[in-house]
């Protein structure tokens, strides 16, 4: 196992030999290498001054040497150099975030990389911003050499060195609280959650569940136990890992694969139970349930989650925006139907006035049971009752539908993340843009800059609100409030969710991302992305690694999210994608999507 450690004056001499030899490794000729030998050695009064550490295996050699130099806020990442009979086994990628961590801790804001031009694709895969302009004369000039880079050529000028530039920062001030700045053992609990709704929208077997319970992943930045539902790929976890830099994580999976009780089954496991409640971490479900408090040791609190039903939630936001202090708030009209009779008249009355109509199941989850119909939509299967008869068994909200902009001119659907913690302290999280088609969730997008201006102070006060209202209800956990934007300026609240979700789980990923390659991810999750062929375990560790390898060429980040959908007859995947900018972002995601199409390509077509 490869660690850090700070280097020492008698070291000098052996670490300017190992870079040396780094910078050789790219086959640079030996004029030019005497050139630059000056430049690049190192002398033993220079250590500490320049903050030099060295990268040290198992056995005790080095094979890696990186500095971090100059005063805050602005410093440079003078060495970055690989024994290159280590290059490719993760010391770089070791070396780069341990000095973005150093950044942090000495207050450093932006973080100056003159890079060796075959290391280029080694900086953009750790996060590292390309900028044009010369080096900055009051940064040490820094030839860096990669651990893996991903550019297979240099650029025309192989001595020219490449500016980039990165941006260190502590975790969020949210995610430290979220889960005490530590790790954290995560339930995925999401079948338990909804089983005690008895969601008619949803299937008995709770299939989809069982899959998004994958999502444990992510339920807090840095999990050190994931307690599963179904057996999961070993190469996934792998994989995540080291995408999100995770230090070792247990996994114990296949506890429930067709019982919604995951909590009750670890509590018949007593050692596991043990183990899991003793370590004094933590423990992060989905959503609370009354099996989850008996797990954890929490007092289940009897109604704690009655702003999950939506018409409790429509009556909520009605008494907040009673008060006043929400003008760009509006909330659009909610009629509980009696039964399906009722809900028919309602539809055929609003259908008639020539007006679309909401229909949702008192509780759903992304988006089941929620069904929008327009006046066409009736007449063409035949009036209201038809359209009822298609819809799940149980009681149903009749909403009024807020029309939104018009295609191109804005996001649509929009939601607030906020948690209150165990003292009742509410956190505001951010806001995301949501992927909604005819009233289901498909994905969403987190970051800067993602809620337009001028949503953005309507939504953050008016979640803060309900997020005030649901402590005082006593209710502790994650929320949101979801948002429909109606064309004229303003936001329209249509539910809470008092668990965790897609968007949070973009949130956790960019919070983490931060941390390892500077401030400022944009981060996608896409629930469904549709594979080709349905693939062996080892064939889609395969895939997964292929696609990871291209968004980092890009300078973006894969993960994937929910790999059991891939075994299933019609195969897909969740995942995401993170990037600085929304034109990576969108390469990536079409990079990914492409991919996953492509699978199967190979197989040819079977004839008789």
């Amino acid at each position: 196992m490869v660690k850090v450690r700070a280097a020492r004056a008698v070291e000098a001499g052996g670490l300017t030999e190992l870079v040396m030899r780094s910078k050789a490794h790219w086959g640079y000729g030996a004029g030019f290498l005497a050139t630059c030998a000056p430049e690049l050695r190192i002398r033993p009064g220079e250590v500490t001054a320049r903050r030099i550490v060295v990268a040290e295996n198992g056995r005790g050699e080095v094979v890696g040497v990186a500095s971090l130099e100059g005063a805050p806020p602005l410093a440079a990442l003078g060495l970055l150099f690989v024994e290159p009979s280590a290059i490719g086994q993760g010391v770089g990628r070791l070396l780069y975030r341990d000095a973005l961590r150093r950044a942090v801790e000495l207050g450093v804001r932006r973080l100056v990389i003159d890079a060796d031009p075959h290391a280029a694709g080694f900086y953009r895969a750790m996060g590292a911003v390309a900028v044009a302009g010369p080096a900055d004369a009051t940064a040490p000039a820094d030839t860096t050499a990669p651990e893996d880079a991903t550019d297979a050529t240099a650029p025309e000028d192989a001595t020219a060195l490449v500016r980039f530039e990165a941006a260190p920062v502590a975790l969020a001030g949210w995610a430290r609280a979220w889960t005490g700045g530590g790790r954290a053992v995560h339930v995925g609990n999401v079948a338990e959650f909804n089983a005690q709704f008895a969601d008619a929208s949803l299937d008995r077997g709770q299939a989809a569940a069982h899959h998004y319970a994958c999502l444990a992943a992510f339920y807090s930045p840095d999990p050190a136990a994931l307690l599963l539902p179904r057996p999961v790929p070993k190469g996934w976890t792998e994989l995540v890992g080291r995408q999100l830099g995770w230090s070792e994580v247990e996994v114990y999976d296949g506890l429930a694969e067709g019982d919604p009780g995951l909590c009750d089954a670890a509590r018949a496991r007593p050692a596991l139970a043990a183990l899991l409640t003793g370590a004094g971490l933590p423990l992060v479900p989905w959503g609370r349930t009354r099996p989850f408090g008996r797990l954890a040791g929490r007092p289940w609190r009897e109604g704690e989650l009655r702003y999950e039903s939506k018409s409790a939630a429509h009556a909520l936001f009605g008494r907040i925006l009673a008060d006043g202090g929400h003008p760009g708030i509006v909330l659009p009209a909610q009629w509980p139907a009696a039964g399906r009779w009722a809900a028919a008249r309602l539809l055929a009355a609003r259908t008639r006035a020539g007006e679309s109509t909401v229909l949702k199941s008192e509780h759903g989850v992304g988006g089941s049971g929620t069904t929008v119909v327009t006046p066409d939509r009736v007449r063409a299967v035949g009036g209201a009752r038809a359209v009822l008869r298609r819809l799940p068994r149980g009681p149903l909200l009749v909403e009024e539908y807020v029309a939104g902009p018009a295609e191109g001119e804005g996001p649509r659907d929009l939601t607030y993340d906020g948690f209150v913690d165990g003292e009742g302290r509410v956190h505001e999280v951010g806001g995301a843009v949501m992927d909604v088609t005819d009233g289901c969730y498909r994905g969403a997008t987190v970051g800067p800059g993602v809620v337009p201006a001028w949503a953005e102070k309507p939504l953050a006060a008016f979640g803060a609100a309900v997020g005030r209202e649901l402590a005082e209800s006593g209710y502790r956990g994650w929320f949101d409030v979801d948002f429909v934007a109606d064309g004229a300026g303003r936001l329209a609240p249509t539910e809470t969710n008092l668990r965790l979700t897609g968007p949070s789980v973009a949130f956790m990923v960019a919070a983490r991302l931060d941390v390892l390659r500077g401030a400022g991810h944009l981060v996608r999750i896409a629930d469904r992305v549709e594979l080709g062929a349905r693939l062996p375990e080892a064939q889609l560790d395969e895939l997964c690694a292929g696609l990871a390898r291209g968004c980092a060429g890009l300078g973006a980040v894969f993960v994937p999210a929910i790999p059991t959908g891939a075994f299933e007859p019609e195969p897909w995947l969740g995942v995401l994608v993170a990037a600085h900018d929304r034109d990576t972002l969108d390469a990536a995601e079409a990079l990914v999507r492409a991919g996953a199409r492509a699978v199967g390509a190979d197989f040819g077509t079977l004839t008789r």
